[in-house]
């Protein structure tokens, strides 16, 4: 069984997350245990049964999105047969999906995006800065706002283009907050401040970037099995050198996700599946293109009611 696979990204986290999965399906309880071996840190206690407040830091949020990630996409292949068609994830799920391309290996993924975290958490504190969600302004509209709040010492832009309507900005504490005055006077229906440590996918998490890309140095990258829509661009890549230079300008460009999207299914008319925690991408892609409906693959119930269809007898 094909399927297009999309992966969530920061802010999917959630206390009690991946625990149904291994009390369903106990190959999972391997995956966990690894990782906890390889992080020295015992990172299934704190998905399981952790402070949320410790989880939702980024250092601790992103390696557990991307291990419940990869443990669901081991279930839909050892239980359902399942494999990715197309692949795309949404900004730290691209590595996720690099996963399930075949690319990096789980536990070297793990390595990468606790790292990422530990970078990202970082640059939050040498350079304090926030993020906010607007809704219902066109990306143009938004982009104009951005360009208005910003000053000569304080910046903001647009970071994540998540569905036509909902775009995400991102920078310097103040000017975040004069572009969000000013959407407000200027049509959106909402703007929402968001709880994240840091201005990402902005330039003010430069230094970030620039010791990520040196430690990817660090790790081998393979052949795509299958294409991938990266977030910098929103084109199908396929080949290693062009994923390594994606992911180098991932953290401080805008994540393309609502194009991605719509390159996604204008290339792919199968099933679509959001392979881990929460529902979304499943959501956003309400928004992007609502002929296009998205299995949610992220409890136990959900896998077992996908696994019981697709192996159904004849």
């Amino acid at each position: 069984m094909k399927a297009a696979m999309i992966f969530p990204g920061q802010g999917s986290q959630y206390v009690g997350m991946g625990k149904d999965l291994v009390e369903k399906f106990p190959a999972v309880a391997d995956v966990y245990r690894e990782a906890d071996d390889m992080l020295h840190y015992p990172l299934s206690r704190l998905c399981f049964q952790g402070d949320p407040e410790v989880l939702t830091q980024t250092r601790n949020a992103q390696p557990a999105i991307l291990l419940h990630s990869i443990a669901v996409l081991g279930i839909l292949r050892d239980e359902a047969g399942a494999e990715p068609a197309i692949t795309a994830g949404h900004s730290l799920g691209e590595y996720s999906a690099l996963v399930a391309a075949g690319v990096l290996s789980p536990m070297d993924a793990l390595r990468i995006v606790r790292r990422r975290g530990e970078l990202m958490f970082d640059a939050g504190h040498r350079q304090p800065g926030t993020m906010a969600a607007v809704i219902g302004m066109t990306r143009e509209d938004v982009e104009a706002v951005c360009r208005e709040a910003t000053t000569g010492d304080a910046i903001v832009v647009v970071a994540n283009v998540n569905s036509p309507m909902q775009i995400v900005i991102s920078g310097h504490i103040d000017a975040v907050g004069r572009a969000m005055e000013l959407a407000g006077s200027r049509g959106a229906k909402k703007t929402i401040q968001l709880n994240v440590s840091g201005a990402f996918h902005s330039p003010l998490v430069e230094p970030a970037q620039r010791e990520l890309v040196e430690f990817l140095g660090q790790f081998t990258f393979k052949e795509p099995a299958v294409g991938l829509v990266c977030n910098v661009d929103a084109k199908v890549i396929r080949d290693t050198e062009a994923i390594v230079n994606a992911l180098s300008r991932q953290l401080t460009n805008p994540v393309l996700w609502s194009d991605s999207m719509q390159v996604l299914t204008g290339g792919w008319k199968g099933r679509i599946m959001e392979v881990g925690p929460g529902t979304v991408l499943s959501g956003l892609m309400k928004r992007t293109d609502r002929s296009r409906p998205v299995e949610a693959c992220g409890t136990a119930e959900q896998l077992e009611h996908l696994i019981a269809v697709e192996v159904e007898p004849a």
